[in-house]
């Protein structure tokens, strides 16, 4: 190594440590059914979105970025834990039963609807390195006292909807309480801007999840474009939260907060159908490309390089590896990566192999270009490996004879994304070699995180008992 590369060495990882020496906040801005497809920046023909975009402009995009799960609550539960889905049971928003039951050929597996408390969560590993935590928006992972946000590390739980004294959400002017609850997150960062202690705000907004509201103006502008009225709903109250993004934006930069402020942006899963996601294939509830691929912006002046691209496969479990190494805790036993050497620039990539789903279920009402029109998804299991993703549905895999039949069978789907992003060219049987090489890889890691998996039904397709559910 020359002198002048060793230098140039020595300044960069000065640079890190300047980065890593004082514990930074944090913020996650972690939208409601967003889609991939729904902001400018990602292409989207009819939405604006120009606070999105001007953070995208100023921070580093990764354009391969995934949710854990095709819905809510499995994503969520994924954030917070840091682990694949078959670790803490989290399926599906109530049911994983859910649709016509004479159509479902597999018993599914028993859904837990909440995040069992001996998890520890992001914001309790936070906690424990001094951080200050609080959630403003939706939490979706258990209703009871035990496993509220309040027991789950967060110091202070502010929701527009649970904290509305009159019961109150449609109003005019505050579509889905998103602008008073921005305005709460605000008087939170001020209250705290000056305080020792860093602070993890974690901001899940309602947005754009249906019934969908908007500001009758924000409506009336895409109505006046000639837009089918569900298609300038969903058009006008994603602006509306694009606005509140712009409200935090603002007000990091006045304060300067932004300057010790790594700011997040994501949402849970895909967008509904009134947002097609083309050339995405499917929509929320999906583990085709619409159904979990993510909009995910990192900011932080001065320390992840503004208008940066990062094509590396990440998820949204590689948050809280991430966290807890800006604040200079030990890593626990994670699934998730570290993206901070990502973010900071001193790496294109993470070592990981693979990116893996998991959903024993069945989840009613098909999506654009799904597989077919009953479900948005039958009993799957995803990996992505590279530019490869493969799809395994076990109806198939189980009724007709697993490998045996693999060449014959409807099991497997295979799909180059680096050319065929909108999966519409299924290659199992193009390629054969990498087909089974994908498949030996996922059905170790079913293996090895012992993930549940659904059963047959009898022969004389009698009512559905569920199987047992997972061990959290």
């Amino acid at each position: 190594m020359t002198l002048w590369k060793g230098l140039l060495l020595g300044i960069a990882l000065f640079g890190t440590a300047i980065a890593q020496t004082q514990q930074p906040n944090i913020i996650l801005i972690f939208a409601d059914d967003l889609g991939y497809k729904d902001c400018g920046y990602t292409g989207s023909s009819f939405i604006e979105t120009p606070h999105i975009d001007k953070l995208a402009k100023k921070g580093m995009i990764f354009n391969n970025a995934y949710a854990a799960a095709g819905n809510c609550a499995p994503s969520r539960a994924s954030l917070i834990s840091g682990k694949y889905s078959p670790r803490h049971g989290v399926f599906a928003v109530g049911s994983t039963s859910r649709g016509p039951k004479d159509e479902m050929k597999l018993i599914p597996v028993e859904n837990t609807d909440y995040l069992d408390p001996h998890f520890v969560t992001v914001a309790e590993a936070l906690k424990n390195e001094g951080y200050q935590t609080a959630i403003f928006g939706k939490w979706h992972l258990g209703k009871e006292e035990e496993t509220s946000p309040l027991a789950q590390g967060f110091d202070v739980y502010v929701d527009a909807r649970k904290d509305n004294p009159n019961k109150k959400w449609n109003i005019p002017e505050d579509p889905k309480g998103m602008f008073s609850l921005t305005q709460e997150a605000l008087h939170y960062l001020e209250a705290h801007k000056t305080d020792k202690k860093p602070f993890f705000v974690y901001f899940a907004h309602h947005a754009i999840h249906s019934s969908l509201e908007a500001r009758p103006a924000t409506l009336q502008r895409y109505l006046d474009r000639g837009l089918p009225k569900d298609q300038a709903l969903y058009a006008a109250c994603t602006s509306d939260f694009d606005e509140t993004v712009g409200m935090l934006l603002s007000y990091l930069k006045t304060s300067g907060l932004d300057k010790n402020t790594l700011l997040i942006f994501t949402s849970d899963n895909g967008a509904t159908n009134q947002s097609p996601q083309e050339p995405l294939r499917g929509n929320k509830g999906s583990y085709y490309e619409g159904g979990i691929r993510e909009p995910f912006i990192a900011y932080w002046p001065g320390q992840v390089e503004a208008g940066t691209v990062n094509n590396t496969p990440i998820i949204n479990i590689d948050l809280y590896p991430t966290f807890l190494a800006l604040a200079h805790g030990e890593k626990k036993d994670l699934d998730g990566e570290n993206l901070w050497p990502l973010l900071s620039g001193h790496a294109d990539t993470t070592d990981r192999k693979a990116i893996f789903w998991h959903f024993p279920g069945y989840l009613n009402n098909p999506v654009i270009r799904g597989r077919d029109t009953i479900f948005r998804s039958r009993p799957v299991s995803v990996i992505r490996k590279g530019d490869w993703k493969l799809h395994l549905y076990h109806e198939e895999w189980l009724m007709q004879g697993g490998y045996k039949s693999i060449d014959s069978s409807n099991a497997v789907e295979l799909y180059n994304l680096a050319n065929d992003m909108g999966e519409r060219n299924n290659l199992a049987l193009a390629n054969p070699k990498k087909r089974n090489e994908l498949l030996d890889e996922l059905l170790l890691w079913i293996k090895k995180t012992n993930a549940p998996m659904p059963s047959l039904i009898n022969g004389n397709n009698k009512p559905i008992s569920q199987s047992k559910k997972a061990k959290p």
